[in-house]
């Protein structure tokens, strides 16, 4: 059996997240929670198996994966921490965003 990580969220990820339930609630009325569910269901993956993601080439924080959200178009970015030992979810970013998250 697995074992599961804590997870943590960060400010600026706690704040792209706000920003795009926000977004999604006004913009797209036939599915207003999709990104709590699709968070929710990824927060879950990613604590039983950490290294499920994708290196991220495009941030300056080393060690950091992220894995995409299909259903609303975002990449969750989030690294291992050893000590406490943690998954830390560092940005929710949009592709359409350009580059890569502040991280």
């Amino acid at each position: 059996m697995s074992e599961q990580f804590p997870l943590r969220i960060t400010a600026l990820a706690a704040r792209h997240i706000r920003q795009a339930e926000s977004w999604w609630r006004e913009n797209r009325q036939a599915a207003p929670n999709a990104v709590r569910i699709e968070l929710q269901r990824t927060f879950a993956l990613i604590a039983f198996q950490p290294n499920i993601g994708s290196r991220a080439t495009n941030t300056t924080l080393p060690g950091v994966r992220r894995i995409y959200l299909r259903s609303i178009k975002y990449h969750l970015y989030y690294h291992i921490i050893a000590d406490p030992k943690c998954v830390e979810v560092v940005a929710l970013w949009h592709k359409s965003r350009g580059e890569g998250p502040p991280i």
